[in-house]
């Protein structure tokens, strides 16, 4: 009967252990034990994500991941998509971390998680130089054709703001609505203000007129799933530690706050 009981009590912290491993085991000893952080980023969406002139891909949330993967000790691989397909390749497991200016909704976080905040912008409005349009009230009437990004909360607060427009949504990223109010296809658009900025700049000097005040006030994260934990508090340890050494506002500084990045790439 003893024998009995301490065969019993054997077992069950052997099962114990088994348990505490499984718990124990996240997505952090997946990368580490592939050696490799799948990221999923955008194809166009210069400056935080976008092939440069040298052919290579480069910008601001790139660079980020850089540095978590060479802190993790591993290599880091890049899995380009359009803006519609970055959440889908997250859910599906394709990748890790979803890595772009996406704004941390209440609707998004209802299916994955965020990390802490690496920066705050928000929506703007912006047209070509000479439009009949010149502030944010002159397109609130009936008939203005306003361009957006498909699945965006550029094209969430354009609703919101323009109740009376025609929205035409894009699948790809940023430049193809400057390219559609460039070219007569929409009136307006709206998006992220600090991408139009970067994005304004691939286009001939002083055509994009971003017009005075903003839609919105959010801040930009990277995406996690809910059953990766660990890496989820990784990531927010990571973005602590690059705020108070420096490379936070370094990255913003070059990448987002001004335009430098466009002599080198």
């Amino acid at each position: 009967m003893k024998f009995r009981r301490c065969l019993m009590a054997l077992v069950a912290v052997v099962l114990t252990i088994g348990l505490v491993s499984v718990v124990n085991a996240g997505i952090l000893d997946d990368i580490a034990k592939r050696g490799e952080l799948r990221v999923a980023c955008q194809t166009q969406g210069p400056p935080f994500s976008f092939i440069d002139k040298k052919g290579e891909r480069s910008g601001s949330s790139i660079e980020f991941c850089r540095m978590m993967a060479k802190e993790m000790g591993v290599k880091v691989k890049f899995l380009n998509y359009d803006w519609d397909g970055l959440i889908p390749a997250l859910l599906s497991k394709k990748a890790d971390i979803l890595a772009a200016d996406m704004t941390p909704t209440l609707k998004r976080a209802m299916k994955f998680a965020f990390s802490t905040p690496f920066m705050y912008t928000g929506s703007v409005v912006f047209t070509k130089q000479g439009s009949k349009f010149k502030t944010i009230e002159d397109c609130k009437g009936e008939g203005v054709t306003i361009a957006v990004l498909l699945g965006s909360t550029g094209e969430t607060d354009a609703k919101k703001a323009f109740p009376k427009a025609k929205l035409k949504t894009y699948k790809g990223g940023g430049p193809l609505l400057i390219d559609a109010v460039l070219k007569g296809r929409a009136d307006i658009g709206v998006n992220d203000g600090s991408a139009v900025v970067g994005q304004a700049a691939n286009f001939p000097p002083n055509s994009v007129r971003i017009m005075e005040g903003q839609l919105s006030k959010l801040p930009l994260a990277f995406a996690v799933r809910y059953d990766s934990p660990d890496l989820l508090e990784w990531i927010n340890l990571f973005f602590l530690h690059i705020s108070l050494d420096g490379r936070l506002d370094e990255n913003l500084d070059y990448w987002v706050n001004g335009l430098d990045w466009k002599k080198d790439h």
